[in-house]
């Protein structure tokens, strides 16, 4: 058949001359393959060689494409597949094509999978984003810094009195109130201040006791036998200390002595300056041993309680310093210290009471008041990121980490309290290295992305 085609093509240029071959070469050339067509070509060259013909433009540049095609050791089919052969000054297709090529153009032609998502890095599950990505997701990149940090602490609280500075007055003794010189809660009061007088049956037999002691003192004293001027002075001391400790003070035994006469109704004083917080004591009123009659509160120093949550305890101590402010007075700062922190947190709220301690020469700061507080603590020198760079999945927190040329590494990170917009870095992150501070989570999906599609081309390959 072949045999067929070869003579099918070359007899009739030999007949009709070389004009009417040259149009059949080139009609001939599209229905038939590039193999048939060179030993085509072969055999006119030969015969015409051998009559005298002459050889047409089409066939001599056929004949030279085929010869250096040889020249390079490629066959005549891969001249051919090199995709156009050019015959008399036009551009034709070739007819075939080989396997190999075929390969070479899928190749070329198929597009790189994940290019812009997936590329060779040394970091574990790194990903690649595009720089035109990048501008459209909105990445941003900062640097991993070591500052000086302070984590302010704010939190709520409510003032209290300085429980050191209550005084609670009471009688050791029974009797009656005879005079009530403070006769209102709230009332302010100074250290020896007239509270009441109180009349006591007991405590006047005592004074006259008291009175004939010092004068058996003073009769005894110069008899020649010890004993009996010793037993003067020892009763004496007996009744004296009786008094002292019914809370008679010194000052009211002397002018008991100087007088002579026992007093009916015995005063009894404020112990403190302050003022009068709680009052039991009405006039008239029968009192017995350790009733409370009056509670007095020197309010010159005041507390604040504050509640500390759970997670900030460990950075408070004794001694910090402390600010507070009170609605009553805005734009008003009030300053004190950490003098205790409370060792049982309440149930209820979970949080743990610390106590302040503020001056208040004005009294300006009154129990009961809230406060908003705020805690100073100084964490020194430390590693610190952007509060946008982490990515908190709950369990575990992530920062991306960019090498360079648009890669992303995926590092999981330990951190300490948040100041201000950023995190204290405890692990996973060095000083100086640049991570992504917005977008993350966008910068997560593609890594997502990868990891799900890496997922799938190995269930395929098996």
């Amino acid at each position: 058949m072949k045999r067929w085609k070869v003579t099918f093509i070359a007899l009739p240029l030999l007949v009709a001359g070389v004009g009417i071959g040259s149009w059949l070469y080139r009609a001939q050339l599209k229905a038939l393959g590039a193999s048939a067509l060179t030993r085509a070509t072969t055999v006119y060259r030969a015969v015409a060689s051998r009559w005298g013909f002459p050889v047409p433009a089409a066939i001599r540049v056929q004949t030279a494409g085929s010869a250096r095609a040889g020249e390079k050791g490629k066959g005549p089919q891969a001249g051919a597949s090199h995709g156009e052969a050019t015959h008399g000054g036009s551009t034709m297709p070739s007819v075939s094509k080989g396997p190999g090529e075929h390969a070479g153009h899928e190749a070329a032609a198929k597009p790189k999978a994940g290019a812009d998502r997936a590329m060779p890095s040394t970091a574990p599950g790194a990903i690649m984003v595009t720089p035109e990505k990048q501008q459209l997701m909105g990445v941003t990149i900062g640097k991993v810094e070591r500052k000086p940090m302070v984590k302010v602490i704010r939190t709520v609280g409510t003032v209290e009195a300085d429980e050191t500075r209550i005084a609670l007055v009471h009688t050791k003794i029974k009797g009656w109130i005879e005079e009530l010189a403070v006769d209102y809660t709230g009332q302010p009061v100074e250290k020896g201040q007239l509270l009441f007088t109180l009349y006591s049956p007991e405590l006047v037999a005592t004074q006259e006791e008291y009175l004939l002691a010092l004068k058996a003192r003073d009769y005894l004293g110069d008899s020649p036998f010890q004993e009996v001027a010793g037993g003067g002075r020892s009763v004496l001391k007996a009744t004296r200390r009786r008094l002292k400790l019914w809370d008679i003070s010194d000052e009211q035994i002397e002018e008991l002595e100087r007088t002579g006469q026992p007093k009916i109704n015995v005063a009894f004083y404020s112990p403190i300056s302050g003022y009068v917080t709680k009052k039991h004591a009405l006039k008239g009123m029968a009192v017995t041993p350790g009733m409370a009659l009056y509670t007095i509160t020197d309010l010159s120093k005041v507390w604040i309680l504050a509640d500390i949550y759970e997670s900030e305890i460990s950075m408070v101590s004794s001694g910090m310093d402390a600010t507070a402010t009170i609605d009553a007075y805005r734009g008003e700062v009030f300053h004190g210290k950490v003098v205790y922190i409370y060792p049982y947190l309440e149930g209820a709220t979970r949080t743990l009471k610390v106590r302040l301690e503020l001056d208040n020469p004005e009294m300006r700061l009154k129990p009961k008041m809230f406060a908003n507080v705020q805690i100073e603590v100084d964490l020194g020198q430390r590693l610190a990121v952007p509060e946008g760079a982490i990515l908190d999945s709950g369990s575990r927190q992530i920062a991306f980490v960019a090498l360079g040329k648009g890669h992303f590494e995926p590092r999981e990170v330990t951190l300490g309290p948040k100041v201000g917009g950023e995190y204290v870095v405890l692990k996973g992150l060095k000083e100086g290295e640049r991570v992504v501070t917005s977008a993350t989570f966008l910068i997560d999906s593609e890594s997502q992305l990868k990891s799900a599609i890496g997922g799938m081309g190995g269930h395929q390959q098996h």
